[in-house]
């Protein structure tokens, strides 16, 4: 039954607001969320644990903070909920409960959010698409036959479909942007160091990995960035608290802005027409509002940094999923890895300590030519993806390539992984040749859904500052959502009796 039909009107601070002047009460609210989860969810594939009787407990001791009363979902990935399964989109991961929540978790908890599911995510998170063999694909809501991008992927789309108004991400290559995007919402992800990493594996990818939200409003951002940001005990890498509200920040007028607009990608790829043509409108109207904007570019030797990048990430997943086995009841088997995952673990275990620290120099060296040129912009803008969401399925390897992983992953020959390694690892980068870069340097950056296509579907425009430039993103942002409004932009609901089948 639904019990508040107004409940997608408004964003997490809307919601809250209603039941401090107990216009509804937080089971209200739970059950709103309840029911579209389980209207859209049989079609979407968003939440792939739902946690509603433990949601329902939570009402009676729940924090009255900022976000009191909220439904919220967490991705699977990176957020430990203590006595809950984290499954990592594995099913290599089966069996792993958390001993108790991550520091993460206890912000959300702690801003009065009720946490009554975790979304879908890829393998360990290490795709750009949400398709994981163990829980299957995530469907764009606006095109249900399209990737929704990833690894947030099931977060980004339960929030475009109204089950919640925001929920949990993670970005290492452009996890939170890529999906939000591609679904139509917003996604900042902080400065590296900015909020807690989530899990027992503090330093996931050399601390490229930042946590956040996906919302529809660009207060709901910076009202969590409140929430979330500070120092995590123990942690390699902290930034201070600011001293400032970045939600209070909203309410100072934007400053005039020295913008670089970059048409040209990161990584080789091509342009869709329509993303340039979104770019140049993004350019029109930042002007419009009273900002400079000049053409520039960053240029990096992008086939090092692609493969220096891959050296890293598969260091670091072989690393992860082994201290994961030492942490599960029974002993798992590479053989419960997809594919994909096992070829990355023998990457991670072919390189060795002279190559991982060669590759760390090279990103290191992106970073410096970040912090350079954000010397003479105070903010750089770029399409977020290259071209629209593809088709479920195109990205994953087929033919002679499938053959050659199957083989490697079963008998990992040096030269032929060394050279498929640069093979893949272009690849890979041409999909997503706009987001890494800032994963790599530590500087935020957002995806706003600016634009919709001729076919109906969303367009997201990247804007990215200095280290700790959130306050100017995020003024910006706001700036931008009042002069073209996204929020009552919404895909039409799947049919409730629809299955994935």
């Amino acid at each position: 039954m639904d019990t508040f039909s107004d409940y997608e009107s408004f964003d997490g601070l809307g919601l809250s607001d209603l039941v401090r002047r107990q216009v509804v009460t937080p089971n209200e609210l739970l059950e709103a969320a309840v029911d579209r989860i389980e209207r859209y969810n049989p079609t979407l594939n968003a939440v792939i644990y739902k946690m509603y009787d433990l949601a329902r407990d939570s009402l009676q001791h729940a924090e009255k903070g900022k976000f009191y009363g909220v439904p919220f979902l967490i991705k699977d990935l990176f957020a430990d909920f203590g006595g809950i399964p984290t499954q990592f989109g594995s099913r290599f991961a089966n069996g792993y409960v958390p001993p108790c929540d991550s520091e993460l978790v206890k912000r959300f908890k702690k801003a009065g959010l009720i946490i009554l599911g975790k979304t879908n995510t890829p393998e360990f998170g290490l795709s750009a698409t949400t398709e994981p063999e163990f829980f299957g694909p995530t469907l764009n809501p606006w095109d249900r036959k399209l990737t929704s991008g990833g690894s947030s992927g099931g977060s980004a789309v339960a929030v475009a479909s109204r089950m919640v108004p925001m929920a949990h991400g993670g970005d290492g290559a452009g996890s939170l942007r890529i999906p939000a995007a591609y679904c139509g919402v917003f996604a900042l992800k902080p400065s590296r160091g900015r909020v807690p990493q989530g899990s027992l594996l503090m330093r996931i990818w050399q601390n490229m990995v930042v946590e956040g939200v996906i919302t529809r409003s660009v207060r709901d951002t910076a009202a969590m960035l409140d929430v979330l940001s500070g120092p995590e005990l123990g942690s390699l890498f902290n930034l201070a608290k600011s001293g400032e509200s970045f939600l209070e920040s909203l309410q100072e007028p934007c400053t005039t802005l020295r913008i670089a607009i970059s048409e040209k990608p990161f990584f080789d790829t091509r342009l869709d027409a329509e993303y340039r043509d979104a770019l140049h409108k993004t350019s029109i109207l930042c002007q419009d509002l009273g900002h400079i904007v000049e053409p520039a570019s960053l240029n990096i030797n992008s086939e090092e940094v692609a493969l220096a990048n891959l050296i890293v990430i598969g260091g670091e997943a072989a690393a992860s999923i082994k201290l994961l086995n030492q942490l599960l009841p029974r002993k798992s088997d590479k053989r419960d890895l997809e594919t994909l995952t096992a070829v990355l673990c023998e990457v991670g275990e072919h390189f060795n300590a002279k190559d991982f620290a060669w590759a760390n120099h090279v990103l290191e060296i992106v970073g410096r030519q970040c912090a350079a040129f954000f010397e003479k912009f105070d903010v750089l803008l770029t399409p977020t993806m290259a071209m629209p969401p593809p088709p479920l399925g195109v990205l994953k390897p087929e033919g002679v390539e499938k053959n050659l992983l199957e083989l490697i992953r079963r008998i990992p020959y040096g030269p032929l992984l060394r050279k498929l390694t640069q093979h893949s690892s272009s690849k890979y980068f041409s999909f997503i040749p706009y987001t890494p870069i800032f994963n790599i340097s530590g500087q935020p950056a957002m995806s706003l859904p600016l634009y919709w296509d001729k076919k109906g579907l969303p367009i997201g425009m990247q804007f990215a500052a200095k280290m700790e430039g959130e306050k100017i993103l995020l003024q910006l942002a706001k700036q931008l959502e009042d002069a073209h409004p996204w929020a009552q932009k919404k895909p039409s609901h799947p049919h409730p009796t629809l299955s994935l089948d």
